[in-house]
């Protein structure tokens, strides 16, 4: 896992890092002005990540408020769960190395200031997530939760972005990704146990069955490891999360997207959602909330802010179509 230093200049560290060739190791070297992470450095590309975010905020909205269940709302605060090995522009650390930021945690205290709460945030390990919901530890995830048809037998969803994956390939990469047959005989990278991964796989073996060569699909341990790859040319491309993806490339003037698809493949669009404990009577509340911020604009100014508005979802939706069972 990423520590957290790592965690907030990682991917502006990588836009340096290929030009140290193959040594091995995470950087705290950002772009934007040469200096340190933690030495003052409050930008990555035009993306304040300082301490010191002036994010945007909401207004409570009594009728909002008023679906928050009674034992929530006499307590005042909401208790969110949030995942550790988040990278950004999701979910990391601030140049402090203690201030949480990122589209997500942005989202989520918009949402708790129309609902009239305090958000209170706690981040584990993906698992955790899960289970603080399913224990009553939190309230709710926003964590980059996809919703699946399997998890929504446990969970209720409110959605507020798109479930988008990239391929990222270097700069000067000429070639596209539409359909399978464009990664044929490419080595691509991809992580372990991820939609990503099962998408790539399925490509591949389409292509084999069409007669064309399958994908070379190579996994490495960190971020740092796909990045370095990429820019040595051992790997023609990263398929991995949009939203990181559009900050990567952002962030490092080397590299570029050439492709994106749904994070359900063909099948779906996939849907990422606010996540509370089925039956919590959270759900409405969340819908609610986020469908007012969407129409008085701040969900929008939230998403622009850390590149993600080719994300935005025109309504929040409870409960959508998820991603099939395996």
């Amino acid at each position: 896992m990423l520590s957290r230093r790592t965690l907030s200049a990682s991917v502006a560290a990588l836009a340096i890092a290929p030009l140290l060739g193959a040594c091995g190791g995470d950087s705290d070297a950002a772009t934007g002005g040469g200096s340190k992470a933690g030495t003052g450095t409050k930008k990555v590309g035009n993306t304040n990540i300082g301490p010191d975010q002036k994010r945007v905020r909401g207004k409570k909205v009594a009728s909002i408020a008023a679906l928050v269940p009674e034992q929530v709302r006499k307590r005042g605060t909401l208790r969110l769960g949030g995942g550790a090995e988040s990278a950004a522009p999701l979910g990391f650390y601030a140049t402090d190395d203690k201030t949480r930021i990122g589209s997500e945690v942005d989202i989520a205290i918009l949402v708790a200031d129309t609902l009239g709460l305090k958000p209170k945030f706690e981040q584990v390990s993906w698992e955790n997530l899960f289970v603080g919901l399913d224990s009553g530890k939190f309230d709710g995830v926003f964590g980059n939760v996809t919703v699946t048809e399997e998890r929504k037998e446990k969970y209720d969803f409110a959605t507020y972005r798109l479930d988008n994956i990239a391929f990222e390939a270097r700069e000067d990469a000429d070639w596209t990704v539409k359909k399978p047959a464009d990664v044929a005989g490419k080595t691509i990278a991809v992580s372990s146990g991820t939609n990503q991964e099962k998408i790539l796989v399925d490509w591949s073996e389409e292509n084999e069955k069409a007669g064309r060569k399958p994908v070379d699909i190579k996994y490495f341990q960190k971020d740092s490891d796909y990045y370095l790859a990429l820019q040595s040319g051992r790997i023609d491309a990263y398929l991995g999360p949009n939203p990181s993806a559009a900050y990567h490339v952002a962030s490092s003037g080397q590299t570029k997207i050439v492709g994106t698809l749904s994070g359900g493949g063909d099948l779906i669009q996939g849907e990422i959602a606010a996540t509370t404990k089925r039956g919590s009577g959270l759900v409405d509340a969340y819908a609610a909330a986020l469908n007012h911020v969407i129409k008085d604009g701040s969900y929008g100014e939230v998403l622009k802010r850390w590149g993600l508005s080719d994300e935005a979802v025109a309504k929040s939706r409870i409960n959508p179509p998820g991603l099939p069972k395996p």
